[in-house]
């Protein structure tokens, strides 16, 4: 396989990986607080981290032992945007919404999405490392396409006016089923060897906490969690606090506030 060849549609794989995510995760906080649920902006939030807690390493016991991590990103990306779709939905259905519903389609569609950063990683990593390409150098330039994803479908986001509306979930929806069907083009990724099996421990990757045992490890860990915290702050009030500034005259027609 031609490392150039290898290396596009990688890149493809990452831009819409982080296409899907870029779609709501700036701008939901002001849907949320546009459709009477501000108070509840932070929970919404805060379930991203708690699905990432186990959902990543369960996924990644299935892809080590049964399933090839390709087909099982497809089926994740599947499974979260037919959620997001059946969250979209839900919203356009005339009646009006419940907290418990809203939350919950949005917590199974997160919990089936937030493996595939993991599982998009695996993918990228065993494709390059059989076409004989080095990690270090090969990697990031495609990864970088992530971000530009991201920033991609935030723009359009903000262009098609769906900020402050339920259609972001859509977009997010669409580009997570495109992902899906993407997916199963991509290398084969083999499962471990029948003959190999990990322990519970090491398959849920506890064992990488001896490393903070290391002071610098550890304070690795502290600040990367920290800022982890101030991040979602961020992308949770960031976008309401910006569009209050419209109700000023002097900063309505901004470009910062109109395409916040």
């Amino acid at each position: 396989m031609q490392t150039s060849h290898i290396k596009l549609r990688l890149t493809v794989m990452n831009f819409l990986q982080f296409a899907v995510w870029g779609a709501y995760l700036t701008s939901m906080g002001r849907y949320l607080a546009s459709a009477g649920f501000a108070e509840h902006i932070g929970s919404f939030y805060a379930m991203q981290g708690i699905v990432s807690l186990f959902m990543p390493a369960l996924m990644g016991i299935v892809a080590d032992r049964w399933v090839p991590a390709q087909r099982l990103l497809g089926i994740c990306h599947l499974l979260a945007g037919g959620l997001m779709f059946g969250l979209y939905f839900y919203t356009q259905s005339g009646s009006t919404l419940d907290y418990g519903t809203l939350f919950a389609l949005y917590t199974l569609s997160v919990a089936f999405y937030m493996p595939t950063l993991a599982l998009s990683n695996s993918v990228a990593y065993t494709s390059l490392e059989q076409a004989g390409m080095d990690l270090v150098k090969s990697f990031p330039p495609i990864r970088v396409f992530g971000t530009v994803g991201f920033i991609c479908t935030m723009i359009s986001v903000s262009l098609l006016g769906v900020e402050s509306t339920s259609g972001q979930f859509a977009v997010s929806a669409m580009l997570g089923l495109i992902q899906a069907l993407y997916s199963w083009t991509l290398p084969h990724c083999p499962t471990a060897p029948k003959g190999e099996s990990k322990g519970l421990v090491e398959a849920l990757g506890l064992r990488a906490f001896v490393l903070f045992r290391q002071r610098k490890m550890a304070l690795f860990f502290i600040f990367s969690m920290l800022l982890g915290v101030s991040l979602q702050i961020t992308n949770g009030f960031a976008n309401p606090f910006i569009n209050t500034f419209g109700e000023i005259p002097a900063y309505a027609e901004t470009f910062g506030v109109k395409y916040a």
